[in-house]
């Protein structure tokens, strides 16, 4: 395409000479050039307009709707951990709120002691055990006194150890181990019952029927009556129910005597599991032997 050609310049602007030195002067711009060169001023990015004709106002709102939308942003990137918060807090209440609603239960009347069951009584009533701890009713469950019980239950020389179990909603639960006699002390008191620790158990005139008599050097309380004890907690079922008398002097010599007058040598309490094998086997093969001795329970003697 061919470009127009220059309009042609008059005669008088032809002939007159151009001037190296002459200075150009400025065109005077137009209104719609004007309004491009306005353009290039700053323009609000909220209002759009040039920041020349922005008011106080302007700026304001304009400040405001950036911390609006500031607040915006952290909600929305907050809103996890808030809502992670919001489980973590409502977990909480409800763990309080049931273990305050179960304490608050636990101490009320609800779970008040109603039922006293014994357990593990042999030679003691149990009906004596219950009558002694009925202070106990009527009390709630977690507010059972221990002091009281056990102040309650040593009027019972029999009961060696106890242990106390509630049953919810009314029951409790005492179970009792009884201490095991041994044998009788005589004196002049009549026949005391004692256990291997030397606990005095009863005290009769008459001698009790299947208790051995205690013939011990020093009485209770010494080495030769702790050695007796664990020997005769230690003999065999058929030993024990046909024992009648038992001897020390030292904690070395214990000896048996048995109600058909048969003798038995035990020498110390040591070995004694191995030594009450050893007397059942003898006693099986030998049953005329009066005498047995299982002191060394490696060579034992049989007469």
């Amino acid at each position: 395409m061919r470009r127009p050609a220059p309009i042609p310049a008059s005669e008088e602007q032809a002939q007159q000479p151009v001037r190296s030195d002459a200075v150009r002067q400025p065109v005077p711009l137009r209104a719609d050039d004007a309004a491009a060169e306005d353009e290039t001023a700053p323009i609000d990015p909220i209002d759009r307009r040039p920041a020349a004709e922005l008011s106080g106002a302007d700026v304001w709102r304009a400040a405001r709707a950036r911390r609006k939308a500031l607040r915006a942003e952290i909600r929305r990137f907050t809103s996890r951990s808030r809502r992670r918060r919001t489980i973590w807090l409502t977990s909480i209440g409800a763990v309080l709120l049931v273990v305050l609603g179960t304490a608050a239960a636990a101490y009320s009347p609800l779970f008040a002691v109603e039922d006293i069951s014994v357990v593990g009584a042999k030679t003691l009533d149990p009906q004596k055990v219950e009558q002694a701890l009925s202070g106990q009713v009527g009390k709630p469950l977690a507010l059972v006194d221990d002091s009281e019980v056990k102040s309650a239950l040593m009027a019972f020389p029999l009961i060696e150890t106890y242990a106390l179990e509630v049953r919810p909603p009314h029951g409790l639960t005492v179970r009792i181990v009884e201490r095991t006699p041994i044998g009788v002390l005589r004196s002049d008191a009549g026949y005391t019952l004692v256990d291997a620790a030397g606990v005095a158990l009863a005290t009769t005139d008459a001698r009790p029927e299947g208790q051995p008599l205690l013939a011990i050097t020093g009485g209770a309380g010494t080495p030769a009556f702790e050695s007796a004890g664990l020997v005769v907690r230690s003999l065999p079922a058929e030993v024990r129910g046909a024992l009648t008398a038992v001897r020390a002097a030292t904690p070395d010599s214990v000896t048996l005597v048995l109600g058909d007058g048969r003798t038995i040598l035990w020498g110390s309490a040591e070995e004694s599991s191995a030594k009450a094998v050893i007397l059942s086997k003898l006693m099986a093969k030998n049953p005329k032997s009066k005498t047995f001795d299982v002191s060394s329970p490696t060579v034992p003697v049989v007469g």
